[in-house]
């Protein structure tokens, strides 16, 4: 009779243990690790921070699936059935939507190479132009005349 109470509690442990493994091996999604990943469809801002009455109800449904034991992936995808590709905050297929968050990051690099590139050429050019040339460092245009001067100095006196 020991032997087989031993046997069987043996028996149960090792159909326990797998399952115990595989939760452990997956951790429970929260809300907090899917709230940064998705955006408020209203408010177009990342979930997380969003305020809206409809985040609110964005909040609800992931944490209804969260009880449900859905991984985050799920989660997700659920999401975007609900309310369309818009809810996703990056983009994770190709095509079209990598292009929205690539060309803008390149518009920028190459603007900051041309800043690079034509500063130094700039400042040699501005350097290498005599002074009494238009346009040279120090240059105020044409000078004071004198009636100029006279005139300035009779405006000025009358607010003294």
């Amino acid at each position: 009779m020991l032997r087989r109470s031993l046997l069987l509690i043996a028996l149960l442990f090792a159909v326990a243990a797998p399952a115990g493994a595989a939760s452990a091996a997956t951790p429970r999604t929260t809300l907090n690790d899917v709230e940064d990943e998705v955006m408020c469809v209203v408010c177009g801002v990342p979930l997380n921070i969003a305020e809206a009455p409809q985040a609110d109800r964005e909040r609800a449904l992931i944490s209804r699936l969260i009880a449900q034991g859905r991984t985050k992936a799920e989660i997700k995808e659920a999401l975007r059935g609900e309310y369309g590709d818009a809810v996703i905050a990056s983009p994770e297929g190709g095509g079209f939507e990598v292009t929205n968050w690539l060309v803008p990051a390149l518009v920028f690099a190459v603007l900051i190479a041309a800043v690079a590139v034509l500063a130094p050429r700039w400042r040699r050019r501005q350097a290498a132009r005599g002074p009494d040339e238009p346009g040279a460092a120090g240059d105020d245009g044409p000078g004071v005349t004198p009636e100029e001067a006279a005139r300035l100095d009779e405006d000025l006196a009358r607010y003294r």
